[in-house]
């Protein structure tokens, strides 16, 4: 178990420096990069109070932490991943929203263009 538990200790460590080395090289948003420090610091935290991590294998009724503390893991990533579906959602339908307005304006911009093309055919 301590061979385990160190080595999602070592996974969590760096999991937060491949974080904060792309925040730095600004290949990723900070807002965005919270969610992934804040579930390498659970995993972190975790991994190292096994006294927690024994008491809340028993409370749900398993016998072994490690498998506690896994099911820890996919349940944090499951609500980064979900966090980031919402965030992809609400881009999405940003994206639609602007291209549909470009789209008018570029019919405004054609009608205005064409106009004055119209009178000079009159003339």
């Amino acid at each position: 178990m301590e061979r385990m538990l160190s080595l999602i200790a070592g996974m969590s460590i760096l999991l937060m420096g491949l974080v904060l080395f792309n925040i730095r090289r600004a290949h990723i948003r900070v807002e965005y990069s919270v969610s992934w420090l804040g579930a390498a610091i659970v995993l972190l935290l975790l991994s190292q109070w096994e006294w927690g991590l024994m008491s809340f294998a028993q409370l749900i009724g398993l016998n072994d932490p490690p498998v506690v503390l896994l099911l820890i893991i996919g349940a944090v990533f499951l609500m980064v991943f979900f966090r980031f579906s919402v965030v992809i959602s609400d881009l999405k339908d940003a994206n639609i929203a602007l291209t549909q307005k470009v789209a008018v304006l570029e019919y405004q911009l054609n009608c205005l263009h064409e106009k004055p093309q119209a009178t000079d055919h009159e003339r």
